[in-house]
């Protein structure tokens, strides 16, 4: 069970598994900081000086905190918006490879049909019957 769990951990998937939730996980405190610090305050100005932070509901002894999730609710929007440009330009990347990849690939099926085509008449030319001539002896 140890040896499989060493193979499993030193798989690449893995290791770049790892390094996203790290990156991911550093992006998300930088986008709270984001939302929290600069944008919820702008908002608040906009909409009169609301402060977001201290948007909230007693129900009995509860405190309902709306605003922090109002703010969670701009975090994941803002993650959500970043990874889909990001994915979105991945994609175009590798639309780019694929495409260089599949011209290189037709230049070779080319360059290989017309070497085959080449051999080809070159068999044809060699395996051509020859025609039987009769020549004449003296007794025709």
């Amino acid at each position: 069970m140890l040896k499989e769990f060493k193979e499993f951990i030193s798989k690449g998937n893995v290791v770049d598994l790892a390094v996203g939730v790290i990156v991911g996980s550093a992006f998300g405190k930088i986008v709270s900081s984001l939302v929290n610090d600069i944008l919820m305050p702008i908002i608040g100005i906009i909409i009169g000086g609301v402060d977001f932070t201290d948007l909230s509901i007693k129900v009995g002894g509860a405190k309902i905190a709306y605003g922090s999730f109002i703010q969670n609710i701009i975090d994941f929007l803002i993650i959500a918006f970043c990874v889909f440009l990001f994915v979105k330009a991945v994609n175009r990347l590798s639309n780019i490879t694929h495409k260089k990849d599949e011209e290189k690939t037709e230049e070779i099926k080319e360059t290989e049909l017309s070497v085959l085509k080449e051999i080809r008449n070159e068999l044809k030319q060699k395996n051509k019957p020859i025609k039987k001539t009769t020549r004449k002896t003296k007794k025709d």
